[in-house]
Parts: structure tokens; sequence; C-alpha cells
């Protein structure tokens, strides 16, 4: 778990900071499932690799995952690090320690290794269809608003529903509001992707990513980020009232608490704007205190 954790730290902020808040084993599943989801993240966002390599490792990594680790893992993550996809020093050791992440993915429960599997697979899959689309110009982009939506869905919002079949496994104090969490899940990893891609708008045109159509007018987009994340605070009030542990609760909303602010402040002061340290530490103080007092963990508005 040591080893998981450092690579956490080296390719994550937010999830480096909320992961270790949740009880086990749903922490050492969601860590593993991050790493995976990092790792084909790492191969839709290679600005050093032409569309047919990145596709290529798409697929190559869906298979490895979908096979639980039966092709060369050693022979795979080596072709991955030759020429790497991309500068980050954390993301080209992460793809080197493929072999250990698969490891702990195959040594973990059966019910867990099963829900990760599937999401991971269709995750990959869904970005290989977006990467597909760039073209010799290998620009990743958009068409308009329902194009957008099914982006975010590809890599956040099917994030949302693997996390809660995860939140769901083993308690069964949380099966009356099963079907409240589901309907939720996906608009919640919507929420948190819309207010990135808000955020990191001009960076991401520099880097040949465009997730904002020129036509689509930005206002609409802070709306639906706003309205998925109160979705969003109604999933975490949902767990805090049917009892959930306090950490499963923290995990989810300290995240909601850092988009809502960072959202906000992107609205006033345009993309690139970020929430200070000092900002993130208050944040997380208020949801602490939220629930050492036993109110909800997130206001309504």
């Amino acid at each position: 778990m040591a080893h998981l954790e450092r690579l956490l730290q080296k390719t994550s902020r937010t999830f480096a900071l909320n992961i270790p808040l949740l009880p086990r084993p749903t922490r050492r599943e969601v860590t593993v499932a991050y790493l995976l989801f990092r790792i084909a993240d790492t191969f839709e966002d290679s600005v050093r690799w032409p569309v047919e390599r990145r596709l290529e490792a798409l697929d190559g990594f869906a298979r490895l995952v979908d096979a639980r680790g039966s092709g060369d893992v050693r022979r795979l993550a080596a072709s991955w690090t030759g020429v790497p996809p991309l500068d980050h020093p954390g993301y080209i050791e992460l793809l080197e320690e493929t072999p250990a992440v698969m490891e702990a993915y195959l040594g973990l429960a059966p019910g867990a290794k099963d829900v990760i599997g599937e999401h991971v697979v269709r995750t990959a899959e869904g970005m290989g269809a977006f990467v597909a689309r760039a073209g010799e110009s290998g620009i990743l982009s958009v068409r308009d608003l329902e194009d957008l939506r099914e982006y975010c869905y590809v890599v956040a919002g099917i994030v949302g529903e693997m996390l809660t079949a995860l939140f769901l496994l083993g308690r069964p104090e949380l099966s009356a509001v099963g079907p409240e969490l589901e309907d939720r899940s996906a608009e919640f990893g919507e929420g948190l992707q819309l207010t990135n891609i808000l955020r990191d708008a001009s960076s991401d045109e520099g880097e040949g990513r465009r997730f904002l159509p020129a036509d689509l007018d930005r206002s609409t987009v802070f709306d639906l980020a706003r309205r998925d994340l109160d979705r969003a605070v109604e999933y975490t009030h949902l767990l805090q009232k049917t009892g959930a542990e306090r950490g499963l609760v923290a995990f989810n909303a300290l995240p909601v608490a850092l988009a809502r602010a960072t959202l906000a402040l992107v609205e006033v002061d345009g993309p690139g704007a970020k929430l200070t340290r000092r900002d993130v530490r208050r944040l997380a103080s208020d949801v602490r205190t939220a629930l050492d007092r036993g109110l909800p963990a997130l206001s309504q508005s």
C-alpha cells in the first residue's frame, strides 16, 4: 500500500488528498482504481505520440485489464516508456510501475476487481473513440454541448459509477439509497470534470485539447456544472443521512467543496484561476468541522 500511495502522491493532487480518508478496504480499492484510470488518462493526454500510437496503447491497456493481466505486462510497460508519451515524471514512473499496479489490482477481492475492471475498460475504449477523431492534427476536440457531456461521461461519469459500485460493496446499510446514489453518480463525475475543463481551458488549448467549442456559450457550461455539483451535494447527503462511515462521507464531500469554490473563482477570474493552498486547507477544515458537529458536510448552496 505504501508503494501505491507514493505513486498516488506523484500523479494526483485532489485524490492524494482525499483517498486516505476512505475506510479500508475501499481505500486500497480506490487507490488501485485511480492508478489504472490515470494510466489510461496518460495515453489520452499524450502530446508526444501520434494518434495511432495513442490508440494502440489504449487498446493494449484495455485488453490487459480485461484479461486480468494475462498478457506480457512488463513488455507493454517497456514499450510505453521507451518513448514516453509526455513529460510529466510522475506519469512516466506510473507507466513503468504498471506491473506493480496490475499485481495490486489482481490481488483485490473478486467483487471489487470485477467492478474496477469493467469500468476501466469502458473508459479506455471510450477514450479511444475520442482520440480516433483527432486525425492527423492530433487535436482532441468536442463538437457541441452534447458531445462535451459524452466526453465527460467517458472520463469522469464512468468513474462516478464505479466509485458508487465500490461504496455499495459490503455495506448493506446503503442498499436502501443505492438507486438514488447510482442515479446521481455520473452527474457527480460530470460536475467535477466540467469544473476542471473550465479552469484548464487555456492550458488544454496549448496542449492540443479543445473541450469548449467556440460557439458554445460558457455560461451554459457553468450552469450545467453548478447543477451537477448540486446533485453531488445530494449524493453526499444521502451517504451521510444513511450512516455511512465518516471517511466515506468526507471523501465525497471534499472534492465537491473544492469544485464549487473553484467554479466560482474561475467564473470571476477566468481560466487558470486556482484555489490557494490556504483555501484548500480552509475548505477541508470546514468539512471536518461539519462532520464533528453532526451537521451536513456540505451546504445546499
